[in-house]
């Protein structure tokens, strides 16, 4: 159920020598909820879910597990897929996960149905007596978040998940992570793509150099910051938009068109002219600005 405090941290910092990797880091994730944990490449994401993880220990702060502090003893509730993947390349995968199951706590039966489910859900059940070796980057990686969430776990933790996947496997990853958090799991993942963290995610906390830089629910981020933006498609060159001082920003792309207002300018002053210059629209819309317009936005001042 959403709106009970699953866990938090509370003003974690760690530095790596004269590195501060965190700065004070804090942010809740409610039960039953997909969290996105978002920022550039360096922010400080990794180290975040480390020390969630009881893998790094913070240097100061707190780190609550449902109202407790985190013991060895909680980490069976984590399910963990590490940005840097790694499995025994010369193990053949049943055996494998065979290996990583029992390792979780899963025995029998329920081990083995398990396997023969994921397998055949990730399209792997016919590589089941390969070796690691033998399989792709793509299924390696298939394989690791078989064994992340073998056991079944209440918190499933991945760490960049759609990195390096094709398309294909990108939406199989999204469908997958949608279908566990409706059965009631609890989904915090790391990206540096904020589309797709705005397509998926319930609530953010946006990380820049260590510290926090946004967080909360996506929908109230965006209802605060208001329908200023506009997206544009045409046909013809716009490049001309970027003569006028009506703008907080724009993005151009000769047809294509993302910026946002500044106060007091109006959206039909943008339209008029455009139908002056006899502009051909396919698309004039005032939308919600995106996550990735809102960052930039909160970001650029202090950059």
């Amino acid at each position: 159920m959403q709106g009970d405090t699953l866990f938090e941290l509370r003003g974690v910092k760690k530095r790596f020598g004269d590195i501060k990797a965190l700065d004070g880091i804090s942010f809740l994730v409610e039960r039953g909820e997909i969290f996105g944990l978002i920022g550039p490449n360096g922010a400080g994401k990794t180290t975040t879910i480390r020390t969630i993880l009881g893998i790094i220990l913070p240097d100061s702060g707190e780190i609550l597990i449902k109202g407790k502090k985190f013991s060895r003893d909680m980490v069976d509730m984590f399910g963990y897929l590490p940005e840097e993947r790694g499995l025994y390349r010369k193990m053949k995968i049943k055996d494998l996960l065979i290996f990583f199951g029992r390792s979780k706590g899963v025995y029998g039966k329920d081990l083995i149905d398990k396997i023969y489910y994921w397998l055949e859900k990730m399209d792997l059940l016919d590589y089941k007596s390969k070796k690691v070796e033998e399989l792709s980057k793509g299924m390696q990686q298939k394989i690791q978040f078989i064994i992340t969430i073998i056991n079944d776990p209440e918190i499933i933790i991945l760490d960049e998940p759609f990195s390096g996947l094709d398309p294909i496997n990108r939406d199989l990853f999204k469908d997958t992570i949608l279908e566990l958090n409706k059965e009631g799991k609890t989904i915090v993942y790391s990206t540096h793509n904020l589309e797709e963290a705005e397509k998926l995610s319930n609530s953010i906390c946006l990380i820049n150099k260590g510290k926090v830089v946004l967080k909360g629910k996506l929908s109230e981020i965006k209802e605060k910051y208001g329908k200023n933006s506009i997206v544009l498609e045409c046909d013809g060159e716009i490049n001309f938009l970027k003569e006028y001082d009506f703008f907080m920003d724009i993005d151009i792309y000769k047809n294509y068109a993302e910026f946002t207002l500044k106060k007091g300018i109006n959206s039909e002053e943008i339209l008029k002219i455009l139908l002056d210059r006899k502009i051909k629209i396919k698309k004039f819309q005032v939308v919600e600005p995106s996550l990735r317009k809102i960052f930039i936005s909160t970001v650029k001042p202090g950059a």
